[in-house]
């Protein structure tokens, strides 16, 4: 985790937003996602209270819509399965444009489309505002297990990496003449992949040895070690503090 991994989800900025602990945000996101899960799918209007929610701190953070929306297209195998409940799932049925409909399906494919943006916008805001290397050093200030983060920093550090191996391997491919066309060129396509993972082992072996004589003990040092204010962290929960509001309501209303 020494050195900084800019990623494509990450919008350079230097907004209130930007400028908070990762711990902070990650906690107040995590918390504001526990509470759109626990809103009544019939509080229709709570759903639209928490979107004008992240639309504000998308307009604080400076992150357009443009860009939230496009990587909201993630969720795009989720509403495919959504929208099939109002035709498979039993129960009382209504017209919707001439077409008999579940009326638990609709409601459930809502509840599935409502909750499942919202969570995947508040992360997509989450990703934009905050670099990877400080989300890892926030899951450490967090005390996530010491072998999870590990992982996950050397996924970050190395998934590049194999992803560069991948395209020379493609580009040797094409350059004698082979092009996968069908069946029968999944054998090549089968070794190749045997390859990558036999040269992936070998660099993770070589890694693992070489951090081990220069003192490697199974931990990784903190390098970074931000402490949050309280007013930092008093900044971070009007997110969650605000939606716990709206939900409330829905669940009284």
């Amino acid at each position: 985790m020494g050195a900084g991994h800019a990623h494509k989800l990450y919008r350079h900025g230097h907004s209130p937003v930007h400028a908070l602990p990762a711990h902070c945000k990650l906690v107040a996101v995590l918390c504001f996602v526990l509470v759109v899960v626990s809103t009544p799918r019939e509080a229709v209007w709570a759903f639209g209270g928490y979107a004008l929610l992240l639309a504000a701190v998308a307009a604080v953070a400076g992150v357009p819509a443009g860009f939230v929306l496009k990587r909201l297209l993630i969720e795009v195998p989720f509403v495919a399965f959504a929208l099939l409940m109002p035709f498979v799932v039993p129960g009382g049925r209504t017209e919707v444009l001439g077409v008999a409909l579940s009326v638990p399906g609709l409601w459930g494919a809502w509840n599935i489309l409502a909750k499942g943006t919202l969570g995947v916008a508040a992360s997509v805001l989450l990703a934009s505002t905050t670099e990877l290397r400080s989300v890892l050093l926030g899951l450490q200030r967090l005390r996530l297990p010491s072998l999870l983060v590990q992982i996950a920093s050397f996924m970050v550090r190395y998934g590049d990496v194999i992803a560069d191996e991948m395209r020379r391997m493609s580009i040797a491919r094409r350059s004698r003449g082979f092009e996968a066309r069908g069946v029968r060129h999944w054998g090549v396509l089968a070794k190749t992949a045997g390859a990558l993972f036999i040269r992936s082992y070998e660099r993770g072996e070589r890694v693992h040895l070489a951090m081990v004589s220069r003192g490697y003990t199974g931990t990784m040092p903190v390098l970074d070690d931000v402490r949050a204010t309280p007013a930092q962290w008093s900044y971070a929960a009007v997110l969650p503090a605000t939606a716990l509001a709206v939900c409330l309501l829905g669940w009284m209303l």
